[in-house]
């Protein structure tokens, strides 16, 4: 233990004279786990925007067989007989539902200038009510029959010709942005309202709807309502509590930015590996004396391993903290903007949690074990009298 410690010891101290290689492999292993980062920040990111958008005291419908609001449709004969079910919430007004209407208009990123895909929302009054993360933080909330829209904070922001007081030209009609809401962040906020009537008129699309959103009597309980469905022909929906229908949204894209980032970071892996024992085995070459004359002063070679194993391990931790603080500094709070469900821009905040931060610390562990253990195995096997004979 003693030999151990000391030639760990003089093997670390010894690291500045090795410097350009030392920063080598602490370059390569910080890049590893920095895009690793970015990918899971940008995976986690999206997936919390869009669960922090459900509630387990909502519930609504689509028809049977939809993925999304989009490809899903209702009649108004299917919204009055949905509106009787037992399990929706009443108050003195009747039960408290939204029949919601869904259509994709185009927009204007700030950013780059070109066009993306932005969701307009037509909805009932009692819309807001079932969106109690939802605040007006400017102007007011439109007034059914005319065109008038609110806007969620993040398409004020990211999109050109969204601000408080602006008229804007969707489908072939103008219509004037009367408000802004927040919804803490959640996915509401890539969104733009106003009253469904008036989107069913200028959109031409009838007595139609796509989902109809209803407070639950008991928060997570959707059986009456699955079996009033189920019981009645006329009306092929499927049932969701906001919370389940939102999670499921959030997986597909979770998975699809998931499943790059980890094979690239694997692929960015071997290549910082690579790396790792070129600069490992020419950091043995170089002190091959060294060794040498430890061994020959009765050092084992068990010692000889470690002080090289010891010096892999410190270079790959601290590519790895550097790597962490790197992306935390540069992308943890990041927003971004990716497809949804529904075809349409949500825009989120890149997150990085402690979770991701020990995938990366592990992904950096195991380039420092493996980039150092066969240069580790060469010193401590390398005999006394072979490496006096490969130094001279």
């Amino acid at each position: 233990m003693k030999q151990t410690k000391t030639v760990v010891s003089m093997s670390l101290l010894s690291l500045p004279q090795r410097g350009w290689m030392a920063v080598t492999v602490v370059v390569a292993v910080a890049i590893v786990v920095a895009v690793l980062l970015a990918f899971l920040a940008m995976a986690d990111g999206f997936r919390n925007t869009v669960n922090n958008s459900g509630s387990e005291a909502l519930g609504l419908v689509l028809r049977a067989g939809s993925q999304a609001e989009l490809n899903s449709g209702l009649s108004g004969d299917q919204v009055r007989l949905l509106r009787d079910a037992p399990g929706i919430k009443h108050d003195d007004a009747g039960p408290v539902t939204s029949a919601e209407l869904y259509v994709v208009v185009d927009g204007t990123k700030k950013s780059s200038g070109t066009s993306a895909n932005i969701s307009l929302r037509g909805m009932e009054l009692d819309g807001l009510k079932l969106r109690p993360t939802v605040d007006i933080v400017e102007g007011r909330m439109f007034v059914p029959g005319k065109n008038e829209l609110v806007v969620g904070a993040a398409v004020a922001d990211k999109f050109t010709g969204f601000a408080l007081g602006d008229l804007v030209r969707l489908g072939k009609a103008e219509w004037e942005v009367v408000g802004v809401f927040s919804a803490n962040g959640g996915v509401y906020e890539s969104e733009i309202w106003t009253d469904v009537r008036t989107v069913q008129t200028q959109f031409n699309r009838g007595n139609s709807f796509q989902v109809v959103r209803f407070e639950l009597e008991t928060p997570g309980d959707i059986k009456p309502i699955q079996e009033y469905v189920d019981e009645n022909p006329q009306l092929n929906m499927d049932v969701f509590t906001e919370k389940r229908y939102f999670s499921d949204q959030s997986e597909g894209v979770f998975n699809l930015i998931f499943y790059i980032g980890w094979p690239l970071a694997i692929i960015m892996a071997l290549g910082a590996l690579s790396g790792a024992l070129n600069t490992m085995y020419t950091s043995v070459s170089q002190r091959t004396r060294e060794i040498a004359t430890l061994r020959a002063l009765g050092f084992g070679g068990s010692s000889a391993f470690w002080g090289t194993m010891a010096e892999s391990m410190v270079l790959a931790l601290i590519g790895g903290v550097t790597g962490i603080v790197v992306a935390y500094l540069f992308f943890d709070g990041m927003t971004g903007a990716t497809l949804g469900g529904n075809f349409t821009q949500i825009v989120f905040a890149f997150k990085i949690t402690a979770d991701s931060m020990v995938s990366a610390m592990v992904i950096a562990v195991i380039i420092g074990v493996v980039g150092g253990f066969f240069p580790a195995l060469r010193a401590a096997r390398t005999p006394v009298v072979k490496a006096f004979s490969l130094e001279q």
